[in-house]
């Protein structure tokens, strides 16, 4: 089927965008690696044009690895670092922050040729200009969770800060995905039912609940205080549970944590089923495709978080083992997770 003028132009804008959402994908995953190599508080200072480049010369680097000296973590955690060991964990946190600073080329770059070629319609601009600015908050978010762990007493940042900074990568990435969606599905791939779309509704309030405990888990080394399956520590639940917090306790993180996958397990199980029975007609057979992702993801996930939780107890410092690589592939599966369930959502008009 031919498509029109508007229609082409249309379809080269959304594949900009999925670009776009490739590239924030890639920039979580290089910030998950950055978190478990222990790399985010190498560079201790914010150059936004300047920090592009990397030292360049003996002099500068022992200038960075100074700056780094005079932190906590370097004190009371990596004190036996040499300048070697300094620039493994310099490179991960400055790629961090170069590919931040190419996905703005990426993105600043072909808007102004869109621009120039009239591309867009009125109805993108305002979209468009507010998906810049979440772009530049998260890199200021970035920041300001990088400053919670450059002091003299914390060898790491605030989890909570960085659970904001995880949650606000995803909400740049959904907005992306969600804006890409609208130029390329087909109007009538989509499916009218209330009851179906509240429901995945509910289900994706648990999957951000169980996202946001995810980035407390990481920014706690959660899965360290309980090595254990499917009990935790031998126990159903932690002794801790009552009496201690359930954002700052690192025990009770790791079972509601737990608990939630369940939940989720349960749910996307249940609305598998739903649209099955509930959508038969020739319409819904793009929605029913897409119900078998997040269930494949979620089984998948929860696999992945308990071969990561066993394996903690095989960490050792400073190197990429079996207990990363775990957790890197569990962190990635919960953003295709996320996408996954997502997209059904978009399927299911009002």
């Amino acid at each position: 089927m031919a498509h029109t003028s508007a229609e082409v132009k249309q379809r080269r804008v959304a594949y900009w965008l999925l670009l776009g959402v490739f590239m924030i994908i890639v920039q979580i995953i290089i910030g998950g690696i950055t978190r478990l190599t222990g790399s985010g508080l190498s560079i201790t200072e914010w150059k936004p044009i300047m920090g592009t480049l990397p030292p360049l010369n003996e002099e500068q680097w022992m200038d960075a690895f100074n700056k780094y000296k005079g932190i906590a973590q370097f004190k009371y955690e990596n004190s036996h670092f040499t300048l070697h060991d300094f620039k493994f964990i310099f490179f991960w946190e400055w790629f961090h922050r170069l590919w931040a600073r190419s996905l703005g080329v990426v993105f600043a770059i072909p808007f102004i040729y869109f621009i120039v070629k009239k591309y867009f319609t009125k109805s993108m601009i305002g979209p468009l200009i507010f998906l810049f600015v979440l772009g530049g908050l998260q890199g200021l978010v970035g920041w300001i969770m990088v400053q919670s762990g450059l002091n003299d007493t914390d060898t790491r940042v605030s989890h909570i800060r960085l659970t904001i900074h995880f949650m606000a990568a995803l909400i740049l990435l959904i907005y992306t995905f969600w804006f890409a969606l609208k130029l390329i599905v087909p109007e009538r791939f989509k499916v009218k039912n209330n009851a179906l779309k509240n429901f995945t509704i509910a289900t994706l309030g648990v999957l951000t609940l169980q996202l946001i405990y995810g980035g407390f888990m990481a920014g706690l080394r959660g899965a360290t205080y309980a090595p254990t399956w499917p009990s935790i520590n031998g126990n159903f639940a932690p002794p801790t549970l009552a009496q201690q917090s359930w954002i700052n306790e690192p025990l009770n993180i790791h079972f509601i944590h737990r608990g939630l996958a369940y939940i989720l397990i349960l749910l996307l199980l249940i609305l598998f089923f739903k649209i099955r029975k509930e959508c038969k007609d020739a319409a819904s057979i793009h929605l029913k495709k897409a119900a078998v992702w997040p269930l494949f993801f979620v089984i998948l996930q929860v696999v992945l978080g308990i071969f990561t939780v066993l394996s903690a107890l095989h960490i050792e410092i400073g190197h990429f083992g079996v207990f990363e690589t775990m957790a890197e592939l569990h962190q990635i599966v919960a953003i295709f997770l996320l996408m996954s369930l997502v997209y059904p959502f978009y399927l299911l008009k009002e």
